[in-house]
Order: C-alpha cells, then structure tokens, then sequence
C-alpha cells in the first residue's frame, strides 16, 4: 500500500452535508489528512471536521490573516484544536491581491504582517485555552525561513517539485527532518485517461495564479523565466487568451500531477522523494464536478 496523500475538500455551498459524510469517507479510506482552502468557510468547515471525524489530521491550508482579528481567529481555532483532540493545523496566509482587493483589505508587506499575527494569536492562549499548530503558507527563501523560526510547518501551493529540494535548505535541519513539522504542498490533481484533456483542465485551473506576480517570481526562481517572461509579455498586451499555450510542459508536469491512475501515484510518490512529507491533493475531473474528481482519486488509491 503506497504512502495515502492528504486531500483537499471545499464545503460547497447547496451540499454542505455532503460534503461532510464525503470527508467521513476520506477518513475511512485512510486519507492521511483534510484541509480546506479559505473559501467556503475554511475554518467553518474544520469545524464540523472536527465533530465528524475521529482520528483524521485536518486543517486550513490556509486562512487568510486579514479577514479576521488574530484574537478572534485564535478563540475558534482554540475551539477546534480541543474538540478535535489535537487534529487540528491552522494553516495561515496573506492570500493574494485581488482577493484582499476584494475583501477592502490592503496588503501590507507579508513578512512582517504574519509575524505580528502569529504574536497577537499566541498571546491570545491565556484566554482561548490551548492553541494548534501553526503552518505558514509560503513560496520564497524569506518566507520558508520565517516559518521555520516561528511556526510548526510549511505549506506551497503549486510549488514546482524540481525546485522544492532548494526550497527546503532555507528551514533549519532539525526542522526539515521532524516528521512533526508540516511540510505541505497543494497538487493540482486530475485523473484521467485522456492526458491531453487532463493537462487542459490543469492549464485552466492554474490560469490565475500565473497572472499573480508573486507566484510569476517564484515560478522564474524555480527555473521557469521563459515560461514566465512571456506570460508577462501577454498580461502586458491584453491577450490573456493566450496564458494556457504558454505553460510549457516541463513546466506543468512539475507543477500538477495529471494523467492515468498510475501515473498520479507515481508522480506522488516523486513529491514525497522531494521532501514534502503532507502533499494534498486537489482534484478536479474533466468528467464532472468536485464530486466526480473524488471519486476518481477513491479509485486511483483503493
């Protein structure tokens, strides 16, 4: 039996219960953990994981620290940390510019924003009780280091595998070989016979985040300046019709994992050789929706 990923699971508005016997159906399948992006009620839904389930790790990868207080983020995730039993990973980020621009909330300089959150959460212990472990979303070296200093773990999305190893040495060795420190990366996923459908839905799936300069920088690190620089090219003219036919194929096979059964299991375990000990899946399906994508992970890992 290969080494079970942890999975990806939004609380889809209309199907909510659902969505709650199909994380019950995670934990019975030994899925080694749940986490849940910010829309949809990340922490919400972790919420009701934490009465659901019994002995599945989960948490939010990741919360958005500027759409709630730290102290008020604290008294709920204190509340799931105790109801879960220890299940919990708060997983936090500054999620990203149109998304704050929507919210109404300004960005402010990343580094120095997490760090006073993590301080006003961690002094709110004394009245919440007890609090979970923090993971910080991350990308770049200063990132990467500063949850190795004051967090519990470290979660990408969409990090390039051949880059993750050079990612790594900017945690401090004790960290990096702790199984208990998170080491996490959100995967595209899609399973499917048809590898050219397949790679389309990852093409369209990561069409915004290769609009995000953040992610564009990250990806030029990694060693993908051609492929970045000329999406920067067709942002700058307007043709943002043509980003999917600039993400180059070496490019997608290190950034998602796509393809038949086989090929999604062996493309994980390449992620686990890389050093991310928590890879999570997030699945979509070229035959239907979030549903559909589960229920061909179920099979690929039966």
């Amino acid at each position: 039996m290969p080494q079970m990923p942890a999975l990806s699971l939004v609380a889809v508005a209309g199907r909510r219960a659902r969505i709650l016997e199909l994380a019950q159906e995670i934990e019975r399948r030994g899925f080694s953990g749940i986490y849940s992006p910010s829309f949809g009620d990340g922490v919400g839904l972790c919420a009701a994981l934490a009465l659901c389930t019994k002995q599945i790790t989960f948490g939010t990868a990741v919360a958005n620290i500027y759409a709630r207080h730290p102290a008020d983020y604290a008294g709920s995730a204190a509340l799931i940390h105790e109801l879960s039993g220890g299940r919990f990973r708060f997983g936090i980020g500054v999620s990203h510019g149109p998304t704050n621009e929507g919210l109404g909330v300004q960005t402010g300089k990343p580094l120095a924003d997490i760090r006073r959150f993590v301080e006003r959460f961690n002094a709110a212990a004394p009245q919440t009780g007890p609090l979970p472990p923090l993971v910080l979303a991350t990308l770049r070296q200063r990132m990467v280091e500063l949850a190795g200093e004051i967090a519990q773990g470290a979660v990408w999305a969409n990090a390039a595998r051949s880059h993750i190893a050079a990612s790594l040495q900017h945690l401090p060795a004790e960290k990096r070989n702790d199984p208990a420190f998170m080491i996490g990366n959100m995967i595209p996923t899609c399973i499917s016979e048809d590898r050219d459908a397949a790679a389309r839905l990852m093409r369209r799936t990561l069409t915004m985040y290769v609009s995000l300069p953040n992610y564009q920088n990250y990806w030029i690190e990694a060693g993908y300046e051609d492929e970045m620089q000329a999406i920067r090219a067709a942002i700058a003219a307007g043709e943002r019709e043509k980003l999917p036919s600039l993400m180059s194929d070496r490019w997608l096979r290190e950034v998602t994992l796509f393809g038949s059964a086989a090929e999604v299991r062996e493309g994980l375990e390449a992620w686990y050789a890389a050093g991310v000990n928590t890879p999570i899946l997030v699945p979509s399906s070229v035959a239907g929706g979030q549903l559909t994508a589960f229920e061909e992970l179920f099979a690929a890992f039966a």
